[in-house]
């Protein structure tokens, strides 16, 4: 839901720029969920967020301006909610096992929910010059840099291959998704599907499985 920017008891909108362009930035998740970048325009947005047109355009003078600002929320969000802030190496993923599963979990829900979300996001990744500067990617790769340099992990693993193989196939399986699943019920079971097969590539070809019997049991029981 949209949180509208704090209005005063007159009902009017207080003029806060910050909270003006969340506005706009929510507004404009709504629309790309719904309709796809296709469906975007300033306009659009504007309305869904209570503002007017010239107010979203002196906040964002194009659309592309307006994409890549959702872009980099998507990134912020990914790497705050789902892998929980700045990556730590010297933290053992054998310490807490079952983050390594609430980070695969949290990334293929997130995936099959927000389609289009996540698929401008990995756009805008396949068109940067540099994804190394992109938050979520960054943060992510040194996540798994450490995960793969770990005690419980199998040698000589290249974790900057590791993790654009597996981003891409988190943001590519809605594409499955779509063509599978008509019902919540059933995209919650594509999600789970990926969760699955991704903590089995994990345990058995990136990680030591030995030093998991909580996840393989996890993974045994479907």
């Amino acid at each position: 839901m949209i949180n509208l920017a704090e209005r005063s008891a007159t009902g009017r909108r207080r003029r806060d720029p910050e909270a003006t362009r969340e506005d706009i930035i929510a507004a404009a998740r709504t629309v790309l969920a719904s309709d796809g970048p296709d469906g975007l325009s300033l306009s659009k947005v504007a309305h869904l967020a209570g503002v007017n047109r010239g107010t979203a355009y002196q906040h964002f003078e194009t659309r592309e301006d307006l994409i890549k600002a959702t872009v980099q929320w998507v990134s912020r969000h990914l790497s705050e909610n789902i892998l929980g802030g700045e990556a730590r190496p010297d933290t053992s993923i054998a310490d807490n096992p079952k983050a390594m599963y609430e980070v695969i979990n949290g990334l293929a829900t997130f995936a099959v929910e927000n389609p289009e979300l996540g698929r401008i996001w990995l756009f805008e990744m396949l068109s940067s010059d540099n994804p190394e500067d992109d938050v979520f990617f960054s943060h992510f790769h040194k996540s798994t840099a450490a995960m793969t340099a770990s005690d419980v992990s199998e040698p000589g693993v290249d974790a900057e291959v590791l993790s654009v193989l597996m981003l891409a196939g988190y943001f590519l399986w809605p594409v499955w998704v779509r063509s599978k699943a008509r019902t919540k019920k059933e995209r919650n079971a594509m999600s789970h599907r990926m969760s699955r097969e991704v903590l089995r590539l994990t345990l058995h070809g990136t990680m030591r499985a030995e030093a998991f019997p909580e996840l393989q049991a996890l993974l045994d029981e479907g």
